[in-house]
């Protein structure tokens, strides 16, 4: 996840920008830059690599000046070097972007039609084109930051600095967090509030829509429409924690929201935004070669293989076996070196996965790991390393991890597709733009549902039992679904292949038993329904998860209807797995449970 860091005081702020950076390397990164404005003039000073490169550019050339905002970088659009580092410069506009701009491509054709000149490949950079362009025509720094954001679409974080107003920063969140920290004659911006520890903690957290403008003395926050809006400062504990819990009341619940960020990191490592291909990380195993894929993993990463096989199976036509890593390892099941081998792992030392992945290893097999840590076990003894790039996830309970897990193999399997023939290029792009789309809506998702799931939660806290049911992909978000509410809220729960009620579940069904229905309006909708109707007919109380297509074709009466925006079948599963950890999550609050740290787990399982 990139950073961004901004001061304006009275102080010179070149090395306290790059000292409140390192708070956030452990976001990661692959580039960082630093701009001040000093006696009229916009300079600053860029750098691949680590921090270490950028003070050692410092220390060569100062930077002076007592306004400044600096970044570090993952790499999205653009490959990772010193020209697509942030900040980036447009007749004196200075700009940091965290997140993705959707349309970036459309805006950069028709800002070079009248006669823009660009010089990185990043999608940033038209944000200071269309910043400079307003002001060019006459506007106000406040009306041009504003329609500047009225025109850009995606999930992003913005903090803007002017050569001609060198007292003030604009900033704007949709999407990607951001916090203001007062100061004594100085203020501050940063990604998190861990970034601002060392100069205050009292800050103001940004909700998605606001637009800051931020001087020495204070802080003005406006909507889109420039209304004015107030938010409230808080006290933040970011000293305390290597992660500040930013404005969230749990780190299970700011990992929940941290989803549009990290997904668009995750994806960015194995897509091309800009061309909408796959790119050669995805490409790191000859799928084309492969007769068969063996995919393991333990809990909620396995679950994530299942959805992997229903995506490796119907766009690259790659058959899968897939086993849980404590069955697979003792299975003897027989393997060629004509397959491949994909273990998912979050930290990459879970102990049954690698025992699974060494027996891969001793049968001949090409090895694939899906990790978040890319210096762990798992990874080094991996032929081929996708790393999902979710950052650090504190809370136990799998949540930003799990969707980057599926990011990643949703890019895998579109790479496969494309290697064995079965996706042309105009499919691959449309995937490729559906992907990209991504951490807009699960945006928008997070925005829209919360106060609904808030309310079915509190009626889930006093169920002793509830059922999940899907079809497709939604079978195993359904089992993840119950998973998630038994591992921190206690209540025990069931994912069930919607077709299989019939053969058991179905004897569990009255008045009291909750049955959530997880549901997207795709081939498998009409079936779902049947089963639906089947619970409904027995006075199961159905809480109905589907999209604005599957709620206009279904006239079933249910206790409670989540309406999520239509999406296309490969980003699905990710924009459906919101809720359901939501819905867990609060549930979980409700009855004062440890959510964080749930009696009896531990977040990196090393023993059988």
């Amino acid at each position: 996840m990139c950073g961004i860091v901004g001061i304006i005081g009275e102080k010179p702020v070149a090395a306290r920008l790059v000292d409140a950076l390192k708070r956030l390397e452990y976001r990661g990164y692959d580039s960082a830059g630093v701009a001040t404005i000093h006696d009229g003039q916009l300079d600053r000073r860029r750098a691949e690599g680590k921090l270490a490169n950028l003070e050692g550019r410092l220390s060569a050339e100062p930077l002076a000046g007592n306004i400044g905002i600096a970044h570090t970088r993952w790499a999205t659009h653009g490959v990772p070097n010193e020209t697509n580092a942030h900040p980036h410069f447009v007749e004196g506009v200075a700009v940091v972007h965290n997140g993705i701009i959707e349309n970036f491509s459309e805006l950069r054709e028709a800002l070079t039609h009248e006669g823009a000149v660009f010089l990185s490949q990043t999608d940033t950079e038209v944000v200071a084109h269309l910043v400079a362009k307003y002001l060019r025509e006459g506007m106000t720094p406040r009306d041009a930051m504003l329609t500047t954001c009225n025109r850009i679409k995606g999930a992003f974080a913005l903090a803007v600095m002017l050569r001609d107003e060198p007292d003030m920063l604009m900033a704007t969140r949709s999407g990607p967090p951001l916090a203001v920290g007062y100061g004594k004659g100085e203020m501050f911006l940063g990604s998190d509030a861990i970034a601002l520890a060392p100069f205050t903690n009292e800050v103001t957290y940004l909700v998605d829509g606001d637009c800051a403008f931020v001087t020495k003395s204070g802080l003005e926050i406006v909507d889109l429409k420039g209304n004015p809006l107030h938010r409230e400062k808080q006290i933040s504990q970011a000293t305390a924690y290597l992660v500040d819990k930013g404005n969230h009341r749990h780190f299970m619940e700011k990992e929940i929201y941290e989803q549009p960020e990290v997904i668009s990191h995750a994806l960015a490592n194995y897509v091309n935004f800009a061309d909408k291909t796959v790119g050669e990380k995805a490409q790191a195993l000859d799928f084309k070669s492969l007769t068969g894929l063996a995919v393991t993993a333990c809990g909620t990463a396995y679950l994530a293989g299942l959805v992997g096989k229903y995506w490796f199976e119907r766009y690259a036509r790659l058959p899968v076996e897939i086993d849980v890593a404590s069955e697979f390892r003792y299975r003897e099941m027989p393997l060629s070196p004509s397959q491949a081998a994909l273990v998912i792992s979050q930290s990459g030392e879970t102990a049954d996965t690698l025992a699974s992945l060494r027996y891969c290893k001793e049968l001949g097999l090409k090895l694939g790991a899906i990790v978040n840590v890319r210096e762990s076990t798992i990874a080094r003894e991996s032929d081929a390393v996708f790393p999902i790039m979710a950052g650090p996830e504190i809370g136990v309970a799998s949540t930003k991890a799990f969707t980057c897990q599926l990011a990643v193999l949703a890019s895998l399997a579109i790479a496969a597709g494309k290697a064995r023939g079965h996706i042309d290029r105009a499919r691959e792009r449309e995937m490729v733009r559906h992907l990209a789309e991504m951490p807009r809506i699960m945006s928008n998702v997070l925005n829209l549902v919360q106060p609904q799931i808030e309310n079915l939660a509190r009626e889930l806290s006093k169920c002793p039992d509830v059922l999940y049911l899907g079809r497709g992909t939604s079978f195993p978000l359904a089992m993840e679904g119950a998973l998630k509410l038994k591992e921190i809220s206690y209540i025990h729960a069931e994912g069930y292949a919607a077709g299989e009620l019939k053969h058991g579940p179905i004897a569990l069904i009255d008045e009291k038993m909750p049955v959530i229905v997880i549901a997207p309006y795709d081939r498998f909708f009409e079936k779902t329904v049947s089963n639906m109707q089947e619970v409904a007919a027995r006075g199961g109380r159905i809480i109905f998860i589907t999209d604005e297509a599957g709620a206009a074709a279904s006239s079933l009466s249910t206790m409670a209807s989540i309406v999520l925006p239509n999406v296309d079948e490969i980003i699905a599963p990710m924009i459906f797995s919101l809720p359901i950890q939501l819905l867990a999550y609060h549930t979980a609050v409700f009855m004062g449970t440890d959510v964080d740290q749930p009696r009896n787990l531990a977040k990196s399982v090393t023993v059988e």
